[in-house]
């Protein structure tokens, strides 16, 4: 069953968050990943005000979402956003 990764982000140092941003992307499509949304706009229709941005990518399943997340590639690069983001993240099997 698939999955959905969903991230909420409040970017604390944009410069230095870029480099993350830049070698991302590609490490997702390597390991089966791809971005459902990404830097869109969102509108909040209920409870306490919320400005983080909000990025999702779908998985072929949550292992593969697990993979990824947990793999030593991914932790080099995720060390690029240390500092630089306040960052939540969510992996739920999409029906």
């Amino acid at each position: 069953m698939n999955a959905l990764m969903i991230i909420q982000a409040s970017i604390t140092d944009l410069e230095k968050f870029k480099t993350y941003s830049m070698k991302a992307p590609g490490l997702v499509k390597q390991f089966g990943g791809r971005y459902v949304c990404i830097r869109t706009e969102s509108e909040q229709l209920e409870g306490e005000q919320d400005n983080r941005k909000i990025v999702i990518s779908e998985w072929p399943s949550m292992d593969a979402a697990r993979k990824f997340w947990h793999s030593h590639e991914y932790k080099e690069i995720k060390e690029l956003r240390k500092g630089a983001a306040i960052i939540n993240v969510y992996i739920v099997e999409k029906n």
